[in-house]
């Protein structure tokens, strides 16, 4: 048992933001563990806590939510439940389980809400688990949701990033769909990590300039689905090798531009432009939604497990880290060396 484990009488360690600034000017400090639970929260003990681009948004206030001051980044978490609030009735202490927070990820322990907590089964590891609650879910709600792709069978699916977090959890759901899949890459190291995920074929460029090797995969035809958290360019000249009445969903505009939609080619070829921020499912966004779709997540969760355990899926762990090199983990996300998700272990002696 660790020494967080005892609420009432430890100290335990955290990451704290007390004004918005670069991650590189944080500390980890001791602070007091979280309080009693409220209705319909629990404590975790946290052995594994997700890295994301998201994260240094947060931290330098430029996220589209703002904490209030101060608090502890990390919003994807997976541990061991220790005390459960009024109203909780699907967890009891001792149960592993991976959650979705506002924040508060980055320590050792953490408040967490019923709702978005799901169980984890025993064949997952937690830093695998984090990747799922968050990429994984995210792919699966575009690709397969109603409003989203509708991906099928017989599509052909453009997924850009593909070696990200999202976009390998993109590849594994098209392989397992069966659809046929193009991923676009910049390495011809992320290429390889992108075939073993499930990409029938590879483009390798750095450059935005896919288009021509992307109509010459498809016979001329085009793609019918396009898969891109990369925005700019990327978007741009995924709506010039599309076929008609194909969909195209932005997740994020990794490459820092948000594209201007030219209507005008989705009135040529009867294109869809849909939109999914998996945050608004999650109590991320100004509306909170998490409790009105508690029931479609649990479903997407126990569907995710379900494929992993089964080996269709395999959540790739880019790093792991303790929480005393937590600049190095982000640090290794912004320099778009993570294949995959990064970890940050808390519970892991320094």
């Amino acid at each position: 048992m660790t020494r967080s484990s005892f609420a009432t009488e430890f100290i335990m360690r955290a990451v704290v933001v007390h004004e918005f600034t670069e991650y590189t000017n944080l500390e980890v400090e001791d602070v007091p563990p979280p309080s009693t639970p409220g209705e319909g929260e629990l404590i975790l003990d946290i052995h594994a806590s997700g890295v994301s681009f998201a994260t240094h948004l947060m931290v330098s206030g430029r996220y589209q939510r703002k904490p209030p001051l101060p608090f502890t980044p990390g919003a994807e978490v997976a541990g061991i439940v220790t005390v459960i609030g009024p109203g909780v009735s699907r967890f009891k202490p001792g149960d592993r389980v991976v959650a979705a927070l506002d924040w508060g990820g980055w320590a050792e322990q953490a408040l967490a809400k019923e709702v978005t907590c799901y169980p984890l089964p025993d064949g997952v590891k937690y830093a695998q688990a984090i990747g799922m609650v968050l990429s994984y879910a995210t792919s699966y709600a575009s690709l397969l949701w109603k409003h989203g792709l509708q991906l099928e069978a017989d599509d052909t699916l453009l997924v850009h990033g593909a070696a990200g977090g999202v976009g390998i959890a993109a590849l594994e759901i098209g392989r397992i769909v069966e659809a046929t899949v193009i991923a676009t890459v910049s390495t011809e190291e992320k290429a390889e990590i992108a075939r073993a995920h499930g990409a029938n074929h590879v483009i390798v460029s750095r450059e935005p300039d896919f288009r021509d090797e992307v109509m010459a995969l498809t016979n001329g035809r085009g793609v019918d689905k396009v898969y891109d958290p990369v925005g700019g360019e990327h978007f741009m000249q995924s709506l010039r090798c599309m076929a008609a009445e194909g969909r195209i969903i932005p997740i994020g505009f990794a490459c820092g531009t948000i594209p201007q939609i030219p209507a005008n080619l989705l009135l040529i070829k009867n294109l869809a432009v849909c939109g999914l921020n998996y945050g608004y499912y999650i109590g991320w966004s100004p509306y909170d939604a998490r409790y009105e779709s508690e029931e479609r997540l649990r479903s997407l969760m126990t569907q995710l497990f379900e494929w992993t355990l089964d080996g269709k899926m395999a959540p790739t762990v880019a790093g792991t880290f303790p929480l005393s090199q937590f600049k190095d983990a982000l640090g290794m996300v912004l320099a778009r060396k993570a294949i995959g998700r990064v970890a940050i272990l808390p519970q892991q002696v320094d």
